[in-house]
Parts: structure tokens; sequence; C-alpha cells
């Protein structure tokens, strides 16, 4: 699957506003799955599909761990 950049903007604008928003960051990481976060999500406004979340998480793990890698001692 290839993820759009409309999706990959959405997930990024929803860790932008959990960081930004303490109340919103609880509420999302209080749900019990990520089935029922991304539903809540959802019902936010924020536009993603629990396969998009995945795959754009995974990417962004991927690329933060090349960025450290890069660094000196890690």
């Amino acid at each position: 699957m290839h993820v759009t950049n409309m999706a990959k903007e959405q997930v990024t604008k929803l860790f932008r506003d959990a960081n930004a928003n303490p109340a919103l960051k609880e509420q999302l990481n209080s749900a019990p799955n990520l089935e029922t976060f991304v539903e809540w999500a959802q019902g936010l406004g924020y536009d993603f599909t629990l396969e998009e979340w995945r795959e754009v998480t995974i990417l962004q793990v991927e690329e933060l761990k090349s960025k450290v890698s890069e660094i000196p001692g890690i």
C-alpha cells in the first residue's frame, strides 16, 4: 500500500496537535486499542485509516532511526 501525502499530513498534524494539547494527547492515549484510537482520531476530523496510520508511523520510525544512526556514537 502506498500512503497518500494527505494521509501523511493528517498523521503529522495529529502528532503536532497532540503535543500542543495535553487533553487531546491524554484522550487518544486512553484508547483501549489501535482501532479505537483511529476511530477517535477520525471522529475528531483527522482523515486517515488504520492501515495508513500503521504505514506512516513505520515510515517515521524508520526515518528517525536512519537520522539517529548518522549521529556519531549512537
